[in-house]
């Protein structure tokens, strides 16, 4: 049984590392994108937005719909959409094809995610959950942030063709393996859809939601814009930049991993300390961010707490806000780290126009205020028996 839940589980973190491989990689070869399609590369830009936004509008919706039906048909109905989804994007020569082809996957991103998570987290007992979501986090952070450097390497080494088929054969592996290595898993108990709405009630699910959008605004609105300010205000060189890229990447595996086994021990001491650890981050980042040395390591430390923030303790907080509809809320939690995302990266880009590129970091400090207050009301509200694991 414990290998069989080992495997499950790291069929699923490939899962999760194939899905936001193909949304996030697209990042690392817009320009070749625009080059080739003849258009600009704002209008490019459309493939990553168009496909945030429609992970935003399903998130709440197509998880509900789906959670009545078996786990491993859906997860197989999901895959072979973005394997087709990115077949087509190899294939089209018209961008508006190109963006549909990116669109309809992005409808069914909420779906295979929240499934991963529910399936981790019901594979083990509910003390251990915390812990095995982190595992399927790795997958997460990884698609998050190693898929765009490897995408742009397949693109300059090779074409982009083949970096958009690298998209496609990661989700055909996890497709076979889902088919020939998971079991059946049947839902035991289907909860009816009003039953499942019915969390919306919940005063603490709501204040949940605030502070996940926040903490993810607190994260992505420093982070989108990090090339940058690696860029102007440290002035490292391109070879700089991209090892930072890349220790902050590795941090953030290192983050879900801890933020998994210390919410199993102390989950709401976790889930105020990370945020006010990062702020810290974010000051010593503000007065050292010249020089590259203290910043590649502050990077380091700031990736291990943004690993831990932007997936286990976003995802516990409203998982555990509404545990008797799980696939529900884990579509909430998706819905509302796209809705923090698009929220901060646009204050950190209207801040860099209004005051320079240095003063992004007070997005991600005024953020974090903003959440710790919301995060000290949610554990005010909270009585213990809603304090559990997802």
């Amino acid at each position: 049984m414990a290998k069989r839940n080992q495997l499950l589980i790291f069929i699923l973190t490939i899962g999760v590392f194939g899905i936001l491989n193909t949304e996030m990689g697209v990042i690392g070869i817009l320009p070749s994108l625009a080059e080739h399609f003849h258009v600009s590369v704002t209008q490019a830009g459309l493939l990553v937005s168009l496909f945030a936004l429609g992970i935003a509008l399903s998130g709440p919706v197509l998880p509900l719909m789906f959670s009545g039906f078996d786990r491993k048909k859906v997860m197989l109905l999901v895959l072979g959409v973005f394997v087709l989804g990115n077949m087509v994007s190899l294939l089209t020569s018209s961008f508006i094809v190109l963006l549909i082809a990116r669109i309809v996957p992005a409808l069914f991103h909420p779906v295979y995610c929240s499934l991963a998570f529910t399936a981790a987290a019901s594979s083990v007992s509910k003390e251990e959950a915390p812990k095995a979501v982190s595992k399927v986090f790795i997958g997460v952070s990884a698609g998050m942030v190693a898929g765009v450097p490897i995408a742009s390497f397949i693109n300059s080494a090779v074409s982009y063709e083949m970096a958009m088929a690298f998209f496609a054969v990661v989700n055909a592996i996890v497709f076979l393996a889902t088919l020939f290595s998971i079991p059946a898993m049947p839902v035991e108990q289907k909860l009816s859809y009003g039953t499942q709405f019915s969390v919306l009630k919940k005063p603490i699910l709501w204040i949940s939601i605030v502070a996940v959008i926040l903490l993810n605004a607190a994260v992505f609105g420093v982070y989108s814009y990090l090339t940058e300010y690696l860029k102007a205000v440290t002035d490292m060189s391109p070879n700089g930049i991209t090892i930072t890229l890349f220790i902050f990447g590795g941090a953030n595996m290192i983050g879900n991993i801890v933020a998994g086994r210390l919410l199993t021990r102390r989950a709401a001491v976790s889930v105020v300390t990370f945020p006010l650890l990062m702020g810290a981050v974010y000051v010593i980042l503000f007065f050292t961010g010249q020089f590259a040395l203290p910043t590649a390591v502050t990077a380091f430390i700031w990736g291990i707490l943004a690993g831990g923030i932007m997936a286990n303790i976003n995802q516990y907080l409203i998982a555990s806000s509404a545990p008797e509809a799980p696939d529900f809320a884990n579509g909430l939690f998706i819905s509302s780290c796209n809705v923090g995302t698009t929220l901060g990266s646009a204050a950190g880009g209207l801040l860099i126009s209004e005051m320079g590129t240095k003063y992004v970091v007070l997005t991600g400090i005024l953020s974090l205020i903003l959440s710790l207050v919301i995060l000290i009301l949610r554990n005010f509200k909270s009585s213990p028996s809603q304090q559990i694991s997802a």
